[in-house]
């Protein structure tokens, strides 16, 4: 599967992003009708818009939904994650105080990083469209094609629905004109609209990191499973019927085979985003923005793994929401870190031990070991700053809770019982006396952690809103995200998002 990440990376170089607004400079760069006429030619196109979900860096924003800057918000948003300033390390303008305390401003780096990945990735799917539309192909041969590329641009726009709400809805490469909003309501039902259109013309099978019918279904689950916070109008028995329809997938007795280098083998995985190192793939850095700059010596002997940044790390508390026979603490990375070579404890420049600690004394000046750090994926001596493992967005897991939630939500807890069953059996936890929504938010976090979506959670559960470790109670207005500064600059048919300015 990996193999073919080269030649979408080649595809993929066809286009370029530059701007903040919406007219990405793209039109000199599409092939016209003589491009897109045979299968290898169509597989490299679309290989382009897959692609895309791997974000990309420039001299304005660092948009790689695996670890900097769109994950940071997310995660950082959330009560799961925090980037403690750390002496003169991590301040970067207080942007990521800001988003831990829930101030941010819309001049804020992170949110226009987050608008850029998902316009950058709409545009360019946007442009394969337009040349599959010249191109020669029958209608019937480019129902399929549009399915796959249409589902994709979807899930950028529930990425949007979700973060920011009321946002532009761009579907045609070749208007140039400046867009204005569409309403949250608009956006969630151009995303309904355009998966269930998609489904029917999607493959039924399982096929590994492809927007099958199967990712289908499991993106409508989600929009429903947030229909209330999103549109005011509560889809619980739609979000079951949807994640019903998910077939082919199950869970792997080994959770930690979903984030092993070669996790591309795992039947768990309903969508992910390819990565190789070999191939040239970049973003997929995260172990390295959390851990300790000396954690390499605790991988390898000789220090044969990349530096690390030592930014991002748990939450106070956090990790004690763990049981500690629960398999998926070892998500994270606590204690005493052991010198392979020496066999002692590494030692800080400070001169004290490199022992993560869970407690974080002062946010604004933690010490360089304070913060159980983010160990979920897999890590290993020889590897390189970019990773290999193939980043997951969805897993069957999911598929399992959601219903389990919801059906403690219509009233039902002993429906949800046996999707819990497999969740906690798997973690080696014990099934509780009684499945409530505080149990379901709680193991939420447990299996999701560190996976780029409790954000979301908070939000859904009301938590969100409510002080926790450094932050205060947040406003209501919060759970969007403002439209970023220079976008509202360069595109002034745009509205601001209400309660920013």
């Amino acid at each position: 599967m990996k193999v073919k990440i080269i030649a979408a990376i080649i595809v993929s170089a066809l286009f370029t992003f530059s701007c903040t607004d919406l007219n990405e400079e793209l039109y000199d760069k599409v092939e016209d009708g003589n491009f897109g006429n045979t299968p290898n030619e169509i597989e490299a196109l679309v290989g382009g818009a897959y692609s895309s979900l791997r974000g990309f860096a420039d001299g304005i924003s660092n948009s790689y939904p695996t670890c900097e800057y769109v994950f940071f918000l997310n995660e950082v948003a959330s009560d799961e994650a925090t980037i403690p300033t750390r002496g003169t390390d991590w301040y970067d303008g207080g942007r990521y105080q800001d988003v831990q305390r829930h101030v941010w401003r819309a001049d804020n780096g992170m949110i226009l990083s987050a608008w850029r990945y998902c316009y950058a990735g709409i545009a360019k799917v946007n442009s394969i469209i337009y040349q599959i539309d010249k191109s020669g192909l029958s209608n019937e041969a480019k129902a399929p094609i549009y399915a796959e590329l249409k589902s994709i641009r979807a899930y950028y726009y529930y990425l949007l629905l979700d973060m920011f709400g009321n946002v532009p809805i761009v579907t045609s490469f070749e208007d140039q004109s400046l867009p204005s909003n569409s309403t949250r309501e608009e956006v969630y039902n151009f995303v309904e609209s355009e998966l269930l259109a998609a489904v029917p013309h999607l493959r039924p099978n399982v096929v590994y990191s492809k927007f099958t019918k199967n990712v289908a279904y499991s993106l409508l689950a989600r929009l429903y499973l947030n229909s209330e916070v999103y549109v005011g109008r509560a889809r619980w028995q739609d979000c079951i019927d949807m994640c019903q329809n998910v077939t082919g997938h199950s869970i792997n007795n080994d959770y930690f085979a979903n984030f092993a280098t070669e996790n591309q083998g795992s039947n768990e995985i309903v969508l992910s985003i390819p990565y190789d190192s070999k191939a040239g793939t970049v973003g997929n850095y995260l172990s390295s923005m959390s851990c300790h700059y000396l954690q390499r010596f605790a991988v390898s002997p000789t220090g044969d793994y990349p530096w690390s940044a030592n930014g991002i790390s748990a939450q106070p508390g956090v990790y004690s929401t763990f049981a500690d026979n629960d398999k998926r603490k070892k998500s994270m990375i606590e204690g005493d870190q052991i010198n392979l070579s020496t066999g002692s404890v590494i030692v800080m420049d400070s001169g004290e031990p490199l022992t993560y600690t869970e407690n974080i004394v002062d946010f604004t000046n933690a010490k360089q070991n304070e913060g159980v750090r983010l160990g979920k994926y897999e890590m290993k001596a020889g590897e390189q700053w970019e990773r290999s493992h193939d980043w997951v967005l969805i897993r069957y897991s999911e598929i399992l809770m959601m219903q389990a939630e919801c059906y403690v939500r219509l009233g039902s807890p002993g429906l949800a019982a046996p999707f819990v069953q497999q969740i906690t059996s798997r973690a080696g936890t014990d099934m509780p006396a009684v499945i409530d929504l505080n149990f379901i938010d709680k193991e939420l976090l447990r299996e999701f952690v560190f996976e780029g979506r409790r954000r979301t959670d908070n939000i859904r559960f009301g938590t969100f809103f409510q002080p926790w470790w450094e932050k205060g109670a947040t406003p209501n207005y919060r759970k969007i995200y403002p439209i970023p500064t220079a976008v509202l600059t360069t595109n002034t048919n745009l509205d601001q998002n209400f309660g920013y300015f």
